[in-house]
């Protein structure tokens, strides 16, 4: 099969398309064919070396946890998925990731997509989706006539929270810059704030959660907007915690886990419109275009998913 790995860390030149051995299915595993899988901050991060203490990964690395395509064959052991089901999965990180034809994972961190998705929606979705869901649904138990402050709406995280935190009947706050304000209503956002001219605590208090994508200056703006007994939960850095004591705050830093259950929930949100993913680009699956999608990526102003398409919709 065809696939894009490292070698060793550094640069975007360090994308190479190779000729790889197609997975064998374990007998609790699917091989699914991939049609379209997308960029996540992490692929770059990896990429670079930042994470290799933490996630250390033998060479060559298939970067890329996002994945929607077709079933291809079926271990012994797999109960839920037949041959030719249409599914989508965040795999867990390991050295196999998802810049490759096919992909073999356990059955228990894969779900259905739904008929009225396409395989470049689905593939948006699973790193972002999961992430949002177990920072508000899980972490902090988000509920209906919550206020909740979202960063950075019109990001591969923030447009699918709005979406997610408006479908469990939240209002919702969301900041962005003066370009992304349309984008960001038209998601679902109730007020959005231009965070480059306006300062958080001139226009806002008593806010029930927030989620924190970006960390620094932002997050301790956050603290001081929250309601006592207020939540907090960054996928970006710890808060302050004597700052969040002082209000009884929870506080927490979410790392994403693989959870085909969680994902099939999602689906269920896409399959009834309250969840369409904010693509910005989609790209070929080629050494050049991965390098592309990397420095877009990059740049940290990527408006929505960037999705590779692997094999197009026939």
């Amino acid at each position: 099969m065809k696939a894009i790995v490292i070698n060793e860390y550094g640069d975007r030149s360090q994308l190479k398309e190779i000729e790889f051995p197609t997975p064998m299915p374990k007998d609790n595993e699917v091989l699914i064919e991939i049609h379209a899988t997308s960029i996540n901050p992490i692929d770059w991060k990896l990429r670079e070396g930042y994470l290799q203490e933490g996630v250390p990964l033998p060479f060559p690395i298939i970067l890329g946890w996002d994945a929607a395509g077709i079933v291809k064959e079926v271990g012994s052991k797999v109960e839920k998925f037949a041959v030719g089901d249409r599914v989508f999965t965040r795999p867990p990180l390991t050295e196999r990731g998802t810049y490759a034809e096919y992909i073999a994972v356990d059955e228990a961190v894969v779900a259905s997509i739904p008929q009225n998705i396409s395989f470049v929606e689905a593939a948006a979705v699973p790193l972002v989706g999961l992430t949002t869901w177990q920072s508000l649904v899980d972490f902090a138990e988000i509920k209906k006539g919550d206020q909740v402050l979202i960063h950075a709406g019109a990001g591969g995280v923030g447009n699918v929270a709005i979406q997610i935190a408006k479908a469990k009947g939240a209002k919702v706050i969301a900041t962005g810059s003066a370009k992304n304000q349309d984008v960001i209503k038209q998601l679902g956002a109730d007020h959005v704030i231009d965070y480059k001219t306006t300062k958080l605590t001139d226009v806002l208090s008593d806010v029930d959660i927030v989620f924190d994508t970006v960390g620094g200056e932002a997050q301790e703006e956050s603290l001081d907007v929250l309601k006592p007994g207020g939540v907090l939960v960054s996928i970006v850095q710890p808060a302050n915690e004597e700052k969040a004591k002082q209000k009884n705050i929870k506080t927490g830093v979410v790392f994403m886990q693989p959870d085909g259950e969680e994902l099939a929930q999602i689906a269920d949100l896409m399959k009834n419109g309250e969840l369409k993913p904010l693509i910005g680009e989609i790209l070929p699956f080629s050494e050049e275009d991965l390098r592309k999608a990397h420095e877009i990526s990059e740049s940290n102003h990527a408006k929505g998913k960037i999705v590779i398409e692997i094999k197009k919709d026939e």
